[in-house]
């Protein structure tokens, strides 16, 4: 908008300087085109009527006048008489207009050209003795100063035309941005927003317009942050005031199991305990959710190897008793700072790799790769499962969404809105892709820290 607010300011003003300064300069061209024809063609005519007199006094002027105007101008000064007066300048060629002056005794002007003028200017003046033409007087004018004259017009008001928009373009940048600020700080507040920052307010400043529009923003996001935090505090409260009566129910569903000898009853106690089990994990996960979305910490450099090696020693045990090889890929010497929030980026690696273990098949090895890419840090965990179709990898990281694995079904559909969640308060990024050789490649961005003293 800057931009075009700048250019039509400058095109403003270019139309202006144009239909100002163009026709200001035709005038002044035309005026100093017709002040130059005047002043030689009075030069001639007064040659003409020395010529004319024919007497020896009137040739010895016209001579004296011919050199005095020739040495001031650098211009010729010809002549030719059909009588008496007979001078030492030099002579015309034949030409039509030599003629007309010499036969009618019409005098005619020629530029040399139709535009604007040529390399000289020849008039040619008839003089006259006693009502009749009896010879000629030529001055064949060098346009040359009239040239360096004219570039000196057009080129000085080409120059000031050019000042002038430079000036334009400069007060014109100054006015757009003045104009455009409010509307920046209307961005810079959507901007805000749709990254996630409900408290971003935007200035009342600017015209009416962009008053009531910021105040309209600023009323829209109060009562968004406001239905947000209460949809979190809900999903938060409700989470953690179900754990209790679950652990509860869970405890009692085992006393039951314990005093019951009938086989039947004993399986129905047990299903049902699966399924408080599974109730209990998909609460634990709306709290791990709910408070990811608060986004209460500040992200700070962390040591990734170290945090993805802690890790995968928790989970080794766990997959050993499958035979699942857990492999930690990259170069040892190269041990990158990521910024992450403490915390969070144990909980994208538990999730990750419980995923990864329960669609991995026995025998099979999951690969954990680090690699610093620049301002990147790049982090990928690699399962050799059934992967996913691409319908389902658009549908991964909705919530409550569980895919088929090879073992278990029994998850809350969580984890991956969590992982993705953690990692878009940290600038991150997690995207899924086919491994090689098949199975799911979760790849994980993050940003680089730097490494301070």
């Amino acid at each position: 908008m800057i931009r075009q607010l700048i250019r039509s300011y400058v095109l403003l003003v270019a139309v202006g300087l144009g239909l100002f300064t163009v026709p200001v300069a035709f005038t002044l061209t035309a005026q100093l085109r017709d002040d130059t024809e005047l002043s030689v063609k009075r030069e001639a005519t007064t040659m003409a009527l020395l010529l004319g007199n024919g007497d020896t006094a009137s040739c010895q002027a016209l001579e004296e006048m011919a050199r005095a105007y020739a040495e001031e101008t650098h211009d010729e000064v010809q002549a030719t008489a059909t009588a008496q007066c007979a001078t030492e300048l030099p002579r015309p060629r034949q030409d039509a207009a030599l003629t007309d002056a010499l036969e009618q005794g019409e005098g005619t002007t020629d530029w040399g050209s139709d535009f604007i003028w040529g390399r000289d200017l020849v008039i040619t003046a008839p003089a006259s003795q006693d009502g009749r033409p009896v010879g000629a007087v030529r001055i064949v004018y060098s346009t040359d100063n009239l040239t360096h004259r004219l570039w000196t017009i057009w080129g000085f008001r080409a120059g000031l035309a050019v000042a002038v928009l430079a000036v334009a373009a400069l007060i014109g940048a100054v006015v757009a941005r003045r104009l455009t600020a409010p509307l920046r700080q209307l961005n810079d507040m959507a901007s805000k927003l749709s990254d996630g920052d409900l408290t971003a307010r935007a200035p009342v400043t600017g015209p009416q317009e962009t008053q009531t529009l910021a105040r309209t923003l600023n009323q829209a996001g109060e009562r968004l942050d406001t239905l947000v935090a209460s949809q979190r505090i809900f999903v938060a409260d409700a989470s953690h005031q179900l754990r209790t009566p679950l652990t509860a129910l869970r405890l009692s569903l085992d006393n039951i199991a314990d005093g019951v000898d009938d086989e039947f009853v004993r399986e129905d106690v047990e299903q049902a305990t699966a399924e408080v089990v599974r109730m209990s994990r998909l609460v634990n996960g709306l709290l791990v959710l709910a408070r990811a979305e608060a986004k209460v910490a500040a992200a700070e450099p962390l040591p990734l190897r170290d945090i993805v090696s802690e890790r995968l020693s928790v989970w080794r045990p766990a997959a050993d008793e499958r035979g699942v090889t857990i492999a930690l890929r990259g170069s040892a010497d190269d041990r990158p700072l990521v910024l992450a929030t403490t915390g969070h980026l144990d909980q994208v690696l538990d999730n990750v790799l419980s995923n990864a273990l329960e669609v991995s098949p026995d025998g099979g090895t999951i690969t954990v790769r680090t690699e610093a890419r620049g301002s990147t840090v790049l982090l990928e965990v690699l399962d050799e499962g059934p992967g996913m179709s691409d319908a389902e990898k658009s549908r991964a990281f909705d919530r409550f969404w569980r895919g088929q694995g090879l073992t278990g079904r029994s998850g809350s559909g969580l984890g991956l809105a969590v992982v993705k969640q953690l990692l878009t308060d940290d600038g991150g990024t997690v995207t899924l892709a086919d491994a090689p050789g098949g199975g799911l490649c979760v790849r994980i961005t993050l940003r680089a820290g730097q490494r301070t003293g």
